[in-house]
């Protein structure tokens, strides 16, 4: 059997902080790329929204003209 000694245990302790560090560091990068892609996306659909307000007031305006034109025919 082999012997294991006081050094080899701290080789393995020190080993598997420096995976625990690195892990919690992967986690940190994972949470700040989340935050970015939710900050991304909120951005987009706030552009979006703005898109769908001003299509729906164009849209609005042209049936307006429209109406006003085919009224404008019909009437004389």
């Amino acid at each position: 059997m082999t012997t294991v000694t006081y050094s080899d245990l701290r080789e393995i302790k020190d080993l598997i902080n420096g995976i625990a560090q690195t892990v919690n560091g992967l986690d940190k990068k994972l949470d700040v790329n989340h935050v970015r892609t939710d900050e991304k996306l909120n951005a987009i659909e706030k552009c979006l929204q703005l898109v769908k307000t001003r299509i729906n007031a164009q849209t609005n305006w042209f049936i307006g003209a429209f109406a006003a034109l085919v009224g404008g025919l019909l009437i004389p």
